[in-house]
């Protein structure tokens, strides 16, 4: 994922994926916070450990370079967010496992840690966002049996103050129609906006989770240069 600035503590934050063969190492699946001058690492908060994938391999190593147990693939694909959320400078990030994690952007210590989904291998979870007074995450996994919805989280604990479940699916019946959120949000003022893998952009109210409009992409557009787009 891109790197994250932090002009005042002189740092950059990056977030990373797991490891691809033994040995485990210490900064996969991690938050990793170096020195703008130097590149020294300041701190390591690692998300999940031992979490060595390759894909095409078995569980078990079979002596051909594969990881001798295989993670569960749960790595960082969104950049670490930088927020000022009820006062407190926080760092919040999504995980792929369905968990997201607030840390202290001074020391790398855990502030908080919040379940939002099952969590999948398949695919990413590629971004929460904020608004000063809480903290959002549409929910990806994929192949779970609920996958998406979009959750709430009070900045200042970590405890959820709203959830809602996925919506009813635009794409039935179409190939790889699935309820899916895992695709970065937005806030703005008074509401939270995230899109689905069933074509749907919905806006929920920021103090609620309420639906305030859906739009529906499965249709075709006319580009600017005439040609046919489909959503």
């Amino acid at each position: 994922s891109s790197p994250t600035v932090d002009p005042a503590r002189r740092s950059v934050y990056v977030a990373t994926g797991n490891g691809y063969a033994d040995p485990v190492q210490p900064m996969t699946d991690a938050v990793i916070a170096m020195d703008f001058a130097t590149g020294k690492v300041k701190w390591v908060y690692q998300g999940l450990a031992n979490d060595s994938w390759l894909g095409g391999c078995p569980p078990k190593s079979d002596g051909n370079g594969c990881p001798e147990t295989m993670g569960p693939d749960h790595d960082f694909s969104a950049s670490p967010m930088l927020a000022t959320i009820e006062g407190r400078q926080l760092i919040v990030v999504p995980q792929k496992s369905g968990v997201a994690h607030a840390i202290n952007p001074d020391t790398g210590a855990r502030v908080w840690q919040y379940r939002f989904g099952d969590g999948d291998a398949l695919g990413g979870q590629y971004g929460g966002t904020s608004d000063g007074r809480q903290a959002y995450f549409g929910n990806g996994s994929y192949r779970s049996k609920t996958p998406g919805g979009v959750r709430a989280v009070r900045g200042a604990t970590g405890q959820e103050a709203w959830s809602v479940p996925a919506q009813p699916s635009l794409c039935a019946g179409q190939p790889r129609c699935n309820t899916s959120q895992a695709g970065a949000a937005t806030a703005i003022p008074g509401a939270v906006i995230a899109g689905s893998i069933d074509g749907g952009l919905r806006a929920y109210a920021a103090d609620d989770g309420t639906i305030l409009w859906q739009f529906d992409t499965n249709r075709t557009y006319e580009t600017v240069n005439g040609a046919v787009g489909t959503g």
